[in-house]
């Protein structure tokens, strides 16, 4: 061996079909688009981007293999075709968290709460449809103390956030969105009943100072 041998790039010793000079990757660029994709987040939607969905699918092995090194999991719906990742759940290691909590606010969760019940009520339809008003009137409850211009802004401000950041409504027309069953998973069972407990009190009037403590991570 030579000593140009001995200090040569080890790309040039691999396959020659990299992305670009040195590119030490496996994954074909469709597939790394697909698991940059999930881990952004909220979720890949097949829907919406059916080249990467099939990608996901083809690659998911391999996909699943690369997150888990980062102490991630890859949960894949293939009925409604979408997936997203979330941190691995396991009492075997002390794991690690990969992937930053947005922060929600108390509409923010109770809307959140409003358009899972209504998506869970309608299971089997192929699409699930809801007014804006419809939304609003369930989350009134909530209103207490609040004049009607604050309370009116804070729901718009959350409605915003469930189609811009959260991803989990949709426009279809006339105020009225279709829900994502993704927002099925965005809480879980255990949470879903331990909210629905503060949040009656709340709506009661029982816990009308909880507010300030309900913060939710997603």
């Amino acid at each position: 061996m030579t000593d140009t041998d001995a200090h040569a790039d080890p790309a040039e010793h691999l396959e020659s079909d990299g992305l670009w000079h040195g590119d030490l990757g496996r994954l074909h660029e469709r597939s790394r688009r697909a698991l940059l994709e999930v881990l952004k987040g909220p979720y890949l939607s097949g829907r919406q981007q059916p080249q990467l969905w099939a990608a996901l699918v083809a690659d998911e092995r391999a996909i699943r293999s690369r997150l888990h090194e980062l102490f991630l999991e890859l949960v894949i719906d293939p009925v409604d075709e979408f997936a997203f990742v979330r941190k691995v759940r396991t009492d075997e290691i002390d794991v690690p968290s990969a992937l930053r909590s947005e922060a929600l606010t108390f509409i923010d969760t109770a809307m959140l709460l409003v358009l899972r019940q209504i998506q869970l009520s309608a299971m089997g339809d192929r699409r699930v449809i809801a007014g804006r008003d419809e939304v609003y009137d369930r989350l009134a409850v909530y209103r207490a103390g609040a004049d009607e211009g604050t309370f009116e802004r804070n729901l718009n401000a959350a409605w915003t956030r469930m189609k811009s950041r959260f991803r989990v409504i949709h426009d279809v027309g006339d105020d009225r969105v279709e829900i994502s069953p993704v927002v099925r998973y965005l809480i879980d069972e255990e949470r879903v009943r331990a909210l629905a407990v503060v949040y009656g009190d709340i709506a009661s009037g029982a816990g009308a100072g909880g507010r300030d403590d309900v913060e939710e991570k997603a």
